[in-house]
């Protein structure tokens, strides 16, 4: 990716980069050792003097990540020179792990950008667990990873849970904290962190409802504690009451993701071709 800048003042080049185009502190100083930035067209230092007229450019090509290219499956909802957006399947990280460097969707979109010759790095700007489904945002390098983290964003959800929540719609808002110090799960507490989430009942058959979900805040496992809390845990959720057999694995998708692009200065809503199933036992498929 390049950005480009006509300047309309006089100023020194490292002005134009963080106010004009925004680059944070840490990149500018970064890219400073890649020769990323030229004037006309000529090599330059953050202290170079801009005069009104001179074209800016700056070369955002990313360091190769450390964990390996894969090929497989991957369904691409949206992509533009910053960004793209995937329909993460059940079941995939979404990033490698100190103990698993393998088998993620980073690893698929490495394939992918070797492919397709992109010189692009993977920075997930939403992300979902490992039995979440659905819509995951990632950006190509760290510039547009910064502005697509600090945009404005509503995110979508649906589940299917055991039970039917009463009343059918409203907030929950009760803080969220880790189970144990030594645990990854989490529990409602109240000495943990505000964690507020909207939900609305779509439709109820046997004991078995979908719901709307939006979360206002983004703690870990924050839907799927929230849920297990209201009564209704979601089905197919191991660690949070709603496991059962036989079912076709945790019933959460990431539906939808509205947010305001920053560099087409306008707002995108992408939605996932995936949705939740209610084939469980005394269930019905949505």
């Amino acid at each position: 990716m390049e950005l480009r800048c006509t300047a309309e003042r006089e100023t020194r080049l490292l002005s134009i980069l963080r106010r004009e185009l925004q680059l944070s502190s840490t990149l500018v100083r970064r890219l400073k050792y890649c020769g990323a930035y030229t004037v006309n067209g000529e090599p330059a230092h953050t202290d170079r003097l801009v005069r009104p007229g001179d074209v800016v450019r700056v070369c955002l090509d990313e360091p190769r990540p450390d964990y390996p290219a894969e090929d497989g499956p991957l369904s691409i909802l949206y992509e533009d020179e910053a960004m793209l957006a995937v329909d993460k399947p059940q079941g995939m990280l979404v990033h490698p792990s100190f103990s698993r460097q393998t088998g993620t969707l980073a690893n698929r979109l490495l394939g992918y950008y070797d492919r397709t010759g992109q010189a692009c790095a993977v920075h997930p700007v939403s992300r979902l667990d490992r039995d979440t489904f659905g819509v995951v945002l990632l950006a190509k390098n760290a510039h547009a990873h910064a502005l697509l983290i600090a945009a404005e964003k509503h995110k979508t959800y649906h589940a299917a849970v055991r039970g039917v929540p009463q009343p059918p719609e409203g907030m929950i808002d009760v803080p969220i904290a880790r189970l144990s110090p030594e645990s990854l799960l989490r529990c409602v507490r109240a000495d943990g962190q505000p964690a507020c989430s909207a939900y609305r009942t779509l439709r109820t058959e046997h004991g078995v409802s979908l719901l709307e979900l939006q979360p206002l805040t983004g703690r870990t496992h924050q839907l799927r504690v929230h849920c297990a809390w209201l009564g209704c845990p979601i089905l197919g959720d191991p660690q949070y009451g709603g496991a059962e057999s036989g079912g076709p694995g945790q019933q959460l998708c990431a539906v939808s993701i509205r947010f305001f692009h920053p560099f087409l200065k306008k707002w995108l809503e992408i939605r996932s071709e995936q949705d939740v199933s209610l084939d469980f036992p005394g269930g019905m498929v949505v």
